[in-house]
């Protein structure tokens, strides 16, 4: 393979790579901000848990808890926890 040859194939995979990446940039963000979002619903899942001898209200660590408090924010908080009460 010739010089020429390598920067034709070179040149050719960084416009396939470009493109992918702005085709799939909005699903890309969206699944980012809800990574995100899950983790910060674990954080204060888990800041509620330590809280639990104190304040008596803990939730399961668990993946949709998490979702849910990271999407929904305070309301979801606030859901699961009318949830939990209301099964219990």
């Amino acid at each position: 393979m010739s010089l020429v040859e390598k920067l034709a194939l070179g040149l050719v995979i960084v416009f396939l790579v470009v493109a992918a990446l702005r085709l799939f940039s909005a699903p890309l963000k969206i699944a980012l901000r809800l990574g995100i979002n899950a983790l910060l619903g674990f954080c204060a899942l888990w800041l509620l848990n330590v809280t639990a001898a104190v304040s008596g209200i803990s939730l399961g660590l668990n993946f949709f808890n998490a979702i849910l408090i990271g999407i929904l924010g305070l309301p979801g908080l606030g859901l699961l926890l009318l949830l939990q009460w209301v099964l219990t």
